[in-house]
């Protein structure tokens, strides 16, 4: 469920209250992440009805497969965008940890999987922490820091790879296992991203820091009068981020064992359309990791649907941009709402 938080609740122990505005507030926020599940349901009974093979096993895994990396990253994206920021470099780090991965194999070869995973998400925590100081310390808008940092990052990935590709055939078969096995026939890979995206989810319902996140979004000057360290959380935020990108640059090697500096490149626009398409508020203090993964899983669905529908590849990103907007215009909607409540409120209070 998507949950908002008002600044005064955030630093207190419960996030709502019997009777509180907020709790209608999320009842409408769920209404919205329960629109875009039966958009996704719907999306994918038609496709099936024009071609059955749409969920045949093979296909029912290339879609899983093809949202597994977009929901890391949107989970990593919202818990930046709910503090009212954005993180624009997370395609960059993704490219510049899966070409490290392959590196990594290329001198170690027998290198454990697990030391992969943890250097992937490492190099993304440094590439956050690069972002963090710069947009919580030095307070340079977000927009531009990581619209800044793409560019560096992603420079530093060529440089390195000097035009070098790593092949397939270079990586270990365990490695490139990893990225086909299945259990019960759910991809390995898959399972990373629902337990990124359970532990994320508990942490923002359940921690008191992770309350914080959305009071910062809500209202940045109010959350430091309330004593939250707003630069703090919205340095850790962007280290998430990072760390995240990472871990989805391992997983990316893992999928396609082909790399090279281009890896990732773009993907950063198909993140930021997830998360908002699924009713994070990109101007901060509302959404749900939940949501942000509907959004990813109807994109990445789109994707795959409009060919077999035999709708002409522009119209994809036609289709993706009117959800953008719709998603957009949906939220300023709901925010009026519940500020209509909320005044309603204060009105009977008086």
């Amino acid at each position: 469920m998507t949950t908002t938080v008002s600044t005064s609740r955030a630093t207190g122990g419960v996030p709502h209250g019997g009777g509180d505005p907020a709790r209608g507030a999320n009842r409408l926020f769920a209404v919205r992440e329960l629109g875009i599940g039966l958009a996704l349901v719907l999306l994918i009974a038609i496709t099936t009805v024009v071609n059955p093979r749409f969920l045949s096993g093979q296909s029912r895994k290339d879609l899983m497969l093809g949202a597994t990396i977009l929901v890391v990253l949107a989970v990593g994206q919202t818990i930046v965008v709910i503090t009212r920021n954005v993180d624009l470099s997370v395609g960059s780090i993704l490219g510049l940890a899966a070409f490290a991965t392959g590196k990594l194999f290329l001198a170690v070869p027998a290198a454990p999987i697990a030391l992969a995973l943890l250097a992937g998400i490492a190099l993304g925590a440094l590439c956050g922490i690069v972002n963090g100081a710069l947009i919580a310390v030095a307070r340079v808008p977000a927009l531009v820091v990581t619209l800044g940092t793409l560019y560096v990052f992603r420079g530093l990935d060529f440089s390195w790879a000097a035009g070098q590709q790593i092949n397939a055939a270079d990586l270990p078969a365990g490695f490139k296992d990893m990225g086909t096995a299945t259990v019960l026939t759910v991809p390995v890979l898959a399972l990373f991203a629902v337990a990124v995206l359970l532990l994320a989810g508990f942490y923002l319902r359940s921690y008191r820091s992770g309350r914080e996140l959305y009071a910062i979004g809500s209202d940045p000057g109010a959350a430091r009068l309330h004593g939250i360290p707003v630069g703090r959380r919205v340095f850790g935020a962007l280290v998430v981020s990072g760390a995240l990108a990472g871990l989805a640059g391992v997983l990316y090697a893992a999928r396609f064992g082909t790399l090279d500096a281009a890896a990732g490149t773009g993907i950063e626009l198909q993140v930021v359309a997830a998360v908002v398409v699924g009713g994070v508020a990109i101007f901060g203090g509302s959404g749900s990791v939940y949501g942000a993964a509907l959004g990813a899983l109807l994109l990445s669905t789109i994707g795959g649907a409009l060919p077999v529908l035999r709708v002409a590849p522009f119209w994809q990103q036609t289709v993706v941009g009117a959800l953008i907007l719709a998603a957009i215009g949906l939220d300023r909607a709901l925010a009026a709402r519940v500020a209509r409540r909320l005044r309603g409120r204060k009105a009977r209070d008086a």
